[in-house]
């Protein structure tokens, strides 16, 4: 059974805050902080360059996926870290577009739905303007995905929590349904990894990718992660094909040869200070089970909504109602859904606002409970009944929403 107050200890929260916002950015964990000062001095400052053999830093890709990999049912060495999420999107979308390509080469529809996150189709396009070979991006509703999946269909790219809404796809049945009419997946587990309880190898996913700053706390800007199933690892072809994935990178061959495994999809030099950042943050994940995760998560949820419809009736509900539907994360529609926001945040409730009209909390029972929910609520009717969100400071748009 996951003890949360003990999980809760583990994060550092300013005073005066309510944070409903590790969809978007987890909070900092306190062994952060330790770990990479240790590193920075211990291994950057004393070992200088030697750190990439005497403290391993060049195995922490692995390593690290390893860890990220038992959290969302991915074996040992199936999972590694770095570079950005849109690079791995790139890298997944591209190799499988290249075994099918082989297997079938007639397919060429790539299928999506609009509630992708915008930079995954942002890849998918670019991917396929530069593969010049006719290929086609079809974006579908969410709701209309498994009936679009046909003989056409080359793979499938598709996230299995929508960031805006929260709803869920079902990875098992969408990705069995692929695989019945010959067809490859690619999943996007930003909203998933340490959301929800995800088995890549259960589901016979055949590739995924996602972000390790939301859920997982790894850090603003921390590294992503590419799971290749063990049915491709040797033999999918990364489209970025850089030094570190190189078969033997101190060789310094001229041309390409793609390395052992799941390290083939390794691209640049790894960010170490990130990599230590995100490898103190999982070890609060070290005693917790998903499922548990799961259970109180959905339990925040249904209290949130409950009280919100009940206490704000200018508020539409944005995300499903059945739990079962939905991930981690609850959207609310207003037309002035960003003053809302601005005035929430304003008063220390912190989540944030998708366009055109989502305001969005996510809910993590690694460091949130009833109290912070009841104490939320409170606050966003005070704000909706009185208005107070009607201020020219809150229409203001920031950078960042």
């Amino acid at each position: 059974m996951t003890d949360f107050d003990k999980t809760r200890s583990l994060f550092y929260m300013p005073d005066g805050v309510i944070y409903l916002d590790g969809n978007s950015l987890g909070p900092l964990p306190k062994a952060a902080r330790d770990r990479v000062a240790a590193m920075m001095t211990g291994e950057w400052g004393d070992m200088l360059i030697r750190g990439w053999n005497e403290a391993a830093w060049m195995m922490m890709p692995r390593r690290v996926g390893d860890r990220v990999g038992r959290l969302i049912g991915a074996p040992q060495g199936t999972v590694v870290m770095g570079d950005t999420l849109s690079i791995k999107v790139y890298q997944a979308l591209a190799s499988a577009i290249d075994i099918m390509a082989e297997r079938d080469p007639k397919r060429r529809i790539v299928l999506t739905d609009n509630g992708n996150f915008p930079s995954d189709l942002y890849m998918a396009e670019g991917l396929i303007q530069t593969l010049d070979r006719g290929y086609e991006l079809k974006v579908v509703a969410p709701e209309e995905v498994e009936g679009a999946i046909d003989e056409t269909v080359a793979v499938t790219m598709l996230t299995e929590v929508d960031y805006r809404t929260g709803r869920l796809h079902d990875m098992k049945v969408l990705t069995a349904k692929a695989h019945a009419v010959g067809a490859l997946s690619v999943w996007d587990l930003a909203h998933s990894a340490g959301a929800i309880p995800v088995d890549l190898l259960g589901a016979d996913a055949d590739f995924a990718v996602g972000c390790s700053y939301k859920y997982l706390n790894g850090g603003p800007g921390a590294p992503a992660f590419i799971y290749v199933s063990p049915r491709w690892i040797d033999r999918a072809r990364p489209a970025l094909s850089g030094w570190l994935g190189h078969e033997r990178p101190f060789a310094f061959d001229l041309h390409y040869r793609p390395g052992d495994g799941v390290d083939r999809m390794r691209v640049g030099t790894p960010p170490i200070l990130a990599l230590a950042a995100l490898d103190a943050a999982l070890d609060a994940w070290d005693e917790v089970e998903m499922a548990d995760v799961r259970q109180k998560s959905v339990a925040l949820c249904e209290l949130f909504i409950a009280e919100v419809k009940a206490r704000c009736p200018d508020l539409t509900l944005g995300s499903p109602r059945d739990a079962a539907r939905r991930g981690s994360q609850v959207s609310f529609l207003h037309d002035e859904g960003y003053a809302i926001m601005q005035a929430l945040i304003a008063r220390g409730v912190i989540g944030d606002f998708r366009a055109p009209n989502a305001i969005r909390f996510g809910f993590t029972p690694l460091y949130i409970g009833e109290a912070e929910v009841m104490a939320g609520v409170e606050i966003l009717a005070d704000i909706m009944t009185n208005r107070l969100w009607d201020q020219p400071q809150f229409k203001k748009k920031a950078l960042v929403t």
